[in-house]
């Protein structure tokens, strides 16, 4: 094991087979940007992996950023221009940075229970398993269900294993099965060679129209998942090492300011991304950096070859991978078990974040509606006030 900065970027095995712990949500979402709108290969994968490193050094626990998934299902659905897809992340990133300096970030963070967060991570991690199971295991029909099944019995075997983590046995088989299956030659090899990201200036008027298009649909997504629920499950995981809403937020604002100049996607960190690293073996942000490193490095040597290199890795691989990601997030709730109250609540917001438009927003607002009016301690308050403002003399 070889570790900086005072433990807190260590590598090891167990760091190595967490960096794969989210790339089943991340690729995908990656790939379908880039091939619907147009992006720039390097740019994307540079950005993207740069960004992983600057959160490694920054939170030295597993804090990976991840594409913003209402902007990825809205750039992949209506094929979002790149000069619109940067103008909606800069005004994404500014916003937030005024919510976070403003207190109102810290404020909204004391406002939503903790039974709503973990509605919402029920909700994602519930989306996330169904994803898996509908898009990426029969991707290639029974020999997809076959390798589903040897890499599921592989992960139930060894998860929890700190000595044999789980995910390099997984990756491996992948790999294999690449070579044996999906690769007839190995021309993406010609196009080795170095290629340097470009910079963009985003425009006002593509700052409004991704702020309109872009922004408005994701802000609420990100204020419940990407912010107060990433706070929850890493002071959960790492409590040792709080981590504040504020700081959550700030990071998320700075990523995001800086991404569009070098023609990046927009991002944010997750309660996914933290619980995927973690489940597969990361404690460090040593997983985090050999994450962005091999972002990078494709990025700068194998642009050119990138589409071909991404046929290769087989989904059902992919899709065993963010199934357990999506269940780690569900485990969630077993902190709230025993309360029918705090159940039904989380429940509620679960299922509006699967079943509704604008969901993630629905769900947050209906949990912390019903939280406080069930809450006795809440109705005992307001009927005192009631009742000493009825006996007071006037």
């Amino acid at each position: 094991m070889v570790s900086f900065f005072g433990g807190r970027i260590k590598f090891d095995r167990n760091e190595l087979a967490g960096a794969f712990g989210d790339i089943g949500t991340d690729l995908p979402l990656i790939i379908g940007m880039i091939i619907a709108s147009g992006l720039n290969v390097t740019n994307v994968l540079v950005t993207y992996g740069s960004m992983q490193l600057l959160t490694a050094f920054i939170y030295g626990i597993p804090m990976p950023v991840q594409p913003l998934k209402a902007v990825a299902m809205i750039v992949i659905s209506q094929k979002v221009s790149p000069e619109i897809i940067y103008g909606g992340g800069l005004a994404i990133g500014l916003f937030v940075l005024v919510l976070s300096l403003s207190g109102i970030m810290d404020l909204l963070a004391k406002i939503i229970p903790k039974v709503v967060v973990r509605g919402i991570q029920m909700g994602l991690g519930i989306n996330l398993a169904l994803t898996a199971m509908k898009d990426y295991i029969p991707a290639e029909s029974i020999n997809g269900y076959f390798l589903a099944f040897i890499a599921f019995s592989l992960v139930l075997l060894f998860l929890g294993n700190r000595k044999y983590p789980p995910a390099i046995f997984i990756i491996v088989l992948g790999i294999m099965y690449a070579v044996v299956f999906n690769i007839s030659d190995w021309e993406f090899i010609k196009h080795i060679n170095l290629t340097l990201p470009s910079i963009h200036v985003p425009q006002w008027s593509d700052m409004v129209t991704g702020f309109l298009l872009l922004a408005l649909p994701q802000i609420p997504l990100s204020i419940g998942n990407s912010i107060i629920a990433t706070k929850q499950i890493a002071n959960d995981y790492f409590p040792q090492k709080k981590v504040s809403v504020k700081k959550i937020s700030l990071t998320y604002s700075i990523i995001n300011i800086l991404n569009p100049f070098l023609g990046g996607i927009p991002t944010c960190h997750g309660s996914g991304g933290i619980a995927g690293h973690y489940t597969f073996g990361a404690r460090t942000g040593g997983s985090v950096f050999l994450y962005g490193s091999m972002y990078l490095i494709i990025g700068l040597f194998f642009s050119e070859g990138f589409e071909q290199i991404i046929k290769f890795f087989p989904l059902p691989i992919l899709g065993i991978i963010l199934f357990f990601e999506g269940l780690a997030l569900i485990m969630l709730m077993k902190d709230i078990l025993d309360s029918k109250r705090s159940l039904m609540i989380s429940f509620i917001v679960a299922l509006s974040c699967i079943g509704l438009k604008f969901g993630f927003l629905i769900g947050m607002i209906l949990g912390v509606v019903l939280y406080y009016t069930t809450d006795s301690r809440v109705k005992n308050t307001f009927k005192f006030k009631i009742t000493f403002f009825k006996k007071k003399p006037f």
